[in-house]
Formats: structure tokens, sequence, C-alpha cells
């Protein structure tokens, strides 16, 4: 159905649930079980879950080379395609976010709507200095110190502050375990990424889900988004950059009413 040649899929990937198609790209320094881990299971209620891991992610070995958003989409819809899936919605998660746009732009012929999470066109100034410090961190090879530097940037200061002082070591040193591998090339493709004059040739219903106290993606560069994607429904959730950490259950109902509400 598609217009381009697909590539083999290569990428690790994740398959669970059945039903209409559902294909999810995850953030950067992350993987699918990380990002989407607390509502997976709910997401393939009715659905067929079809997620990717980035190189460097997951079972996915890491890119010699630097990463590409057009490989990434491509790998992406590639999956989704050889699980059995001709159509499907599309689904990202910050990084994932543009990952999801520019698979949309390639393949429309293949998406059914289109969600995104806590992302961006492409990255203001504030976004733009933190990744860069965030790569740099991530060169150094130090995974605690790339966990402290990000927390307070990915929670709200509402979760950050609920937390016992024991419990936020904890919770940092946790995370700092399954920073991805891949994390270094995933933040300079996060860099580089531009996807703004994909957005004005969607043609898909599609949501865009703003993480209102997000330091990371700056709720400005959601509003974009849903500004610039011919008829896009914005919708607000009051978390971080994290909302499967803070609030999963509610962050996965807008999912699955905004897919049911399209019969997607």
């Amino acid at each position: 159905m598609s217009e381009r040649t697909l590539p083999e899929a290569t990428f690790a990937r994740t398959v669970l649930g059945s039903g209409p198609g559902l294909a999810l790209a995850h953030g950067a320094g992350s993987s699918i079980a990380n990002t989407y881990g607390p509502i997976l299971e709910g997401l393939a209620v009715g659905h067929t879950v079809v997620g990717v891991d980035y190189p460097g992610s997951g079972n996915t070995p890491r890119s010699t080379t630097p990463l590409q958003l057009d490989d990434l989409a491509d790998q992406l819809v590639a999956a989704a395609v050889a699980e059995g899936l001709d159509t499907f919605a599309l689904h990202g998660y910050s990084l994932g976010g543009p990952v999801a746009i520019r698979a949309a732009a390639r393949h429309p012929e293949r998406v059914t709507a289109l969600i995104l999470t806590a992302t961006m066109a492409h990255p203001n100034n504030q976004q733009a200095l933190t990744i860069r410090v965030w790569g740099k961190l991530a060169a150094t090879g130090d995974r605690r110190l790339v966990s402290e530097f990000l927390f307070p940037h990915a929670l709200s200061p509402q979760a950050i502050e609920a937390m016992p002082a024991k419990q936020l070591e904890e919770v940092i040193t946790y995370a700092a375990a399954d920073i991805a591998d891949g994390t270094l090339e995933h933040a300079d493709l996060a860099g580089r990424i531009d996807v703004r004059d994909d957005l004005a040739a969607i043609r898909v219903p599609t949501l865009v889900i703003s993480t209102t106290a997000d330091h990371l993606a700056p709720p400005a560069l959601h509003r974009h988004l849903a500004d610039n994607i011919p008829g896009a429904q914005l919708t607000e959730i009051p978390t971080g950059h994290l909302p499967m950490v803070e609030r999963p259950e509610e962050w996965q109902k807008l999912i699955t009413d905004f897919l049911a509400q399209h019969n997607a």
C-alpha cells in the first residue's frame, strides 16, 4: 500500500494484543518497555501493539553511525507491516513523536491516526540546551550522573517534592540502570530533529497530549504541533515529562479514548 519501499524490519520489537494496529515510538535514552511498560497491556486490549527499540535500546544493537530519522520511521512501519498490519495508528512519545510524524509523512496510506505525547517538531532554545548537556553527560559513561541531571527536568516539581529523600535516591539509582546504551546517539538525533515541514501534510485524526509541567519538552512545543497539524486536537495532562510515572492510567485513557473515538 505504501508508495515507498520498506526496508527489512531489523530492529528488535515488542508485539502483543490483537485487533486494529497501534505502532509505538519510544523516547530517547529509553526503550518500548521503559517508555510504555505501565500501559502496554492496557493498550493491547483491543489493539495489536507493535513497538520497535531504536539502536542501542532493548535488544537492538547500538549503531556505529549517527542515527537518521527516516531510518527509524521506516523501521517502525516495517515492523508493523511484518506483523501483518496493513494500516495502523501511531503513537510517538518524546523523541518518538518526530519518528511517528515522519512515518506518517513517508507512509500516509498506512496511517489511520496519530497521537503525540510530550514531544516537538523541532527543539526550541531551552530544549536544545538541555539536550546538549544531556549528550555531554552521556558521553562520560556515568549513568548515575545522567540520571541525576534528568530527574529534575523529567518529573514535575510536585512529584519530586512528594518523594522522601531516600526514595528519590533509590529511584534515581534504579533509573540509571535502565538508561539505554545508545543514549548518546539518541541525544544527538534529538538535537537535529526538524519535522516542521511534515506537519501540514498530515491528514489523519491527530491528538497532541501536552504534559503541562514538562521542562524537557516545554508545552509551547506541544501547542506548536497542535497549531500546525491540520485539525489536530490538543489535550493536557498535569505531569512532567514522564506521564508513565506520574499518571499512567490517565495517560492510557487519553490514548485509548481517542483511538475508540476515531475507530482506529
